[in-house]
Protein backbone atom coordinates (compact mmCIF):
# COMPACT_ATOMS: atom_id res chain seq x y z
CA UNK A 1 0.00 0.00 0.00
CA UNK A 2 1.61 3.10 -1.02
CA UNK A 3 2.46 5.67 1.56
CA UNK A 4 -0.36 8.67 1.91
CA UNK A 5 1.24 11.16 3.94
CA UNK A 6 3.18 13.19 1.73
CA UNK A 7 2.28 16.25 -0.49
CA UNK A 8 -0.24 14.67 -3.39
CA UNK A 9 -3.63 15.85 -1.11
CA UNK A 10 -2.49 19.25 -0.36
CA UNK A 11 -1.18 20.00 -3.79
CA UNK A 12 -4.42 21.68 -5.52
CA UNK A 13 -5.70 23.03 -2.28
CA UNK A 14 -2.34 24.91 -1.78
CA UNK A 15 -2.16 26.58 -5.75
CA UNK A 16 -4.16 28.85 -7.33
CA UNK A 17 -6.57 26.80 -9.65
CA UNK A 18 -8.04 27.45 -13.35
CA UNK A 19 -11.13 26.68 -14.77
CA UNK A 20 -10.21 26.18 -18.34
CA UNK A 21 -13.62 25.52 -21.10
CA UNK A 22 -13.52 24.76 -24.92
CA UNK A 23 -15.31 27.23 -26.95
CA UNK A 24 -13.71 26.01 -30.48
CA UNK A 25 -13.30 23.25 -32.29
CA UNK A 26 -10.04 21.97 -33.39
CA UNK A 27 -11.32 20.67 -36.70
CA UNK A 28 -9.03 22.46 -39.31
CA UNK A 29 -6.54 23.40 -36.81
CA UNK A 30 -2.73 22.24 -36.57
CA UNK A 31 -1.75 18.76 -34.75
CA UNK A 32 -0.31 20.76 -31.98
CA UNK A 33 -3.15 22.39 -31.06
CA UNK A 34 -5.62 19.54 -31.43
CA UNK A 35 -2.64 17.46 -29.20
CA UNK A 36 -2.39 20.70 -26.77
CA UNK A 37 -6.11 20.84 -26.23
CA UNK A 38 -6.00 16.97 -24.99
CA UNK A 39 -3.18 17.64 -22.77
CA UNK A 40 -5.04 19.93 -20.99
CA UNK A 41 -7.95 17.53 -21.01
CA UNK A 42 -10.88 18.93 -23.22
CA UNK A 43 -11.65 16.71 -26.03
CA UNK A 44 -15.36 18.20 -26.64
CA UNK A 45 -16.84 21.34 -26.98
CA UNK A 46 -17.79 23.55 -23.78
CA UNK A 47 -16.33 20.40 -21.82
CA UNK A 48 -14.21 22.08 -18.70
CA UNK A 49 -11.25 21.14 -16.35
CA UNK A 50 -9.48 22.67 -13.55
CA UNK A 51 -6.18 22.88 -13.85
CA UNK A 52 -3.31 24.08 -11.58
CA UNK A 53 -1.78 27.48 -12.01
CA UNK A 54 1.28 26.80 -13.49
CA UNK A 55 3.78 28.14 -15.91
CA UNK A 56 3.10 25.11 -17.87
CA UNK A 57 -0.63 25.38 -18.14
CA UNK A 58 -0.26 29.06 -18.92
CA UNK A 59 1.74 28.01 -21.98
CA UNK A 60 -0.04 25.07 -23.34
CA UNK A 61 -3.33 27.73 -22.88
CA UNK A 62 -1.64 30.27 -24.60
CA UNK A 63 -1.37 28.21 -27.53
CA UNK A 64 -5.13 27.68 -27.71
CA UNK A 65 -6.11 30.83 -26.32
CA UNK A 66 -8.79 30.83 -29.49
CA UNK A 67 -10.30 27.81 -28.70
CA UNK A 68 -10.52 28.12 -24.86
CA UNK A 69 -12.29 30.09 -22.15
CA UNK A 70 -10.04 30.83 -19.13
CA UNK A 71 -11.98 31.53 -15.54
CA UNK A 72 -9.17 32.21 -12.56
Amino acid sequence: MPDMSGKQGTRAAAGKTLTVTQIGSPIGRHNDQEATLKGLGLNKLRRSRVLEDTPAVRGMIFKVKHLVQVEE
